[in-house]
């Protein structure tokens, strides 16, 4: 790996091809982002992550890109690069990977995140991890990648300089101007200026909070009103919730803890891992004997234990979650206890959290939710993103890492910030953008999409499947089971019905006697008609019933026919 070099190298020599830069997630969403460069038989990939399900898929774990693109021309993919460690950009990796094994290329903390995601896979022993600094140029393939340091909530994050045959292709990931960050160096504006000095084809840049005027507040303000709290309660113990990945936030918890005389226990297994990695690579440091096992917390008064958990989103399996509903292992809590939730609510969510607040409130134990002080968000506000296109200059610009909304208003900035319409593009997963020095315009698409993951089953849940779950939670099932002699066209047992989630069997004996019985009727008419191929007397069976209850309740619960031959 070579170190930052003073200029940017030019391709000089003249293309044999157009450059393709596509999305196969992150567009018009939240999450699962995917970008794909590719020129001739070349292909790099920058980040690879997940998204969470919503309310109308019910049982699915979590959503990943849909890889079909990928796999039909792995042998051209020079390696994955990963701008840093939050899941959605980097949690789809190990599904990735079971399918195409490339190399793997990330800054330390980035890939000590990912390292304990692909234990759990099994393909820690297989994958090629690839550590990277930020300043270091990759070669691969015809591609020269630079990593560029930028502050977000989570160390070691990096925007990513591609340097093509065609000219630069500049991905800022996620980002933040913190000019006083926790740890480490202010975001690298002089490299990136460069970048824009020397001329840039294309900028993808996130858009999350566009919608946010003005800068956003520095993580070290946190630090303050953690101090506040800290001061303020001295006679509770204090378990404060936050996201397991940002590292600077749980140091500040721990700094706060240190100097007010507590030990410091962790609960919630993505908090445990992303902290003993951090600990164990020097991104967090420690003191001595503070940190105590969730299991030793009985055996200190409580005024001087701080917990840090997970559970910031309501997460019904999450560590709060099972502490506000009285299901943990190691902590009860009661009101000498005070929660913070040092987050926000991510949209989708704020129903789980609100649950979790009022069950805490019920029990009588002190809730601090004023995000306003005790959370910052980890990406630009509107004045730093027009610090981003001032300083890269791109000839062509798609928003990216946003709902519609999000990138429309960022094309809207763009404009405002002097960009031509024409080279401003929105686009959808899939959308492929060819580019050559001068131009850039969409070509057709390639296969883009969801893959849901339930279980250990991946994408063996489509839309039919969830359809039928939607029909199940909404109007529950009945089954009818009967015995039918084909030989001799008669009933022979049945039908019998059960029902599930669909009415109260006992208080409607009345309304399952006339589905009963019409189950019958229908059964033995199409006997006595000659009716013996299975399908049709399922159809049937179905369809007279559906009718029935619909009259009768307005409900069209699943009805299943189970009709055996003896």
């Amino acid at each position: 790996m070579s170190k930052k070099k003073l200029k940017i190298e030019k391709m000089s020599e003249k293309p044999v091809c157009k450059l393709r830069v596509m999305m196969l997630g992150g567009l018009n969403e939240i999450g699962k982002n995917l970008t794909v460069i590719e020129y001739g038989d070349n292909i790099i990939v920058i980040d690879c992550g997940i998204a969470f399900p919503d309310e109308d898929m019910p049982g699915i774990d979590l959503i990943i890109p849909d890889f079909t693109y990928l796999e039909k021309n792995f042998d051209k993919i020079k390696g994955i690069l990963i701008t840093h460690g939050h899941e959605d950009h980097i949690g789809a990796i190990p599904y990735l990977l079971k399918r195409i094994n490339v190399p793997v290329y990330g800054t330390r903390l980035t890939l000590g995140i990912l390292e304990n995601k692909l234990a759990e896979h099994k393909l820690l022993g297989t994958t090629q991890l690839n550590t990277v600094e930020a300043g270091e140029v990759l070669s691969l393939g015809v591609f020269k990648a630079e990593f560029i340091h930028v502050n977000h909530s989570i160390a070691d994050s990096c925007c990513i300089a591609v340097t093509t045959p065609v000219g630069v292709v500049f991905h800022t990931g996620d980002f933040k101007l913190d000019v006083s960050p926790i740890g480490g160096e202010m975001m690298d504006l002089t490299r990136i200026g460069e970048y824009g000095r020397q001329g840039v084809l294309l900028m993808l840049c996130e858009s999350t909070n566009i919608e946010r005027s003005g800068f956003t507040p520095s993580e070290r303000n946190v630090g303050f009103a953690l101090d506040n709290i800290f001061m303020q309660n001295p006679h509770k113990r204090i378990v404060i919730a936050t996201f397991s990945s940002n590292v600077h936030r749980v140091q500040q918890i721990i700094n706060a803890s240190v100097k007010f005389g507590r030990k410091v226990a962790i609960t919630g297994r993505s908090m445990l891992n992303v902290v003993g990695a951090a600990t164990r690579l020097g991104y967090m440091e420690v003191p001595e004997h503070v940190l105590i096992d969730i299991s030793e917390i009985n055996r200190y008064p409580s005024e001087m234990i701080t917990i840090i958990t997970t559970g910031s989103q309501g997460e019904p399996m999450s560590a709060l979650y099972r502490m506000a509903f009285s299901d943990h292992n190691q902590v009860s809590l009661t009101s000498e206890d005070l929660v913070v939730l040092s987050s926000h609510a991510i949209p989708g969510n704020e129903k789980l959290v609100g649950r979790v607040i009022n069950e805490l409130y019920r029990r009588g134990v002190g809730v601090y939710h004023d995000d306003g002080e005790i959370h910052v968000s980890g990406h630009a506000c509107e004045e730093e993103l027009k610090l981003m296109h001032a300083l890269v200059k791109p000839k062509f610009f798609m928003p990216i890492h946003g709902e519609y909304r999000h990138l429309m208003q960022h094309k809207e900035l763009a404009q405002f910030m002097g960009m031509d319409p024409a080279n401003i593009f929105l686009c959808e997963n899939g959308q492929v953008l060819e580019l050559d020095r001068e131009t850039c315009k969409r070509a057709a698409p390639v296969t883009a999409g969801k893959t849901l993951v339930d279980g250990y089953g991946v994408g063996d849940v489509g839309n039919i499947v969830l359809r039928d779950r939607r029909h199940l939670s909404q109007d529950g099932l009945i089954v009818v089971v009967a015995t039918v002699d084909i030989d001799q066209n008669i009933l022979l047992s049945g039908p019998d019905l059960i029902s599930r989630g669909f009415v109260y069997v006992r208080e409607s004996e009345e309304l399952m006697d006339e589905v009963r019985e019409l189950a019958r009727c229908k059964l033995t008419e199409m006997l006595d008609e000659g009716i013996t191929e299975w399908t049709q007397l399922k159809q049937q069976t179905k369809d007279v019933l559906s009718k029935h209850l619909y009259a009768k309740t307005k409900r069209k619960p699943m009805i299943l026919p189970v009709i055996m031959n003896v």
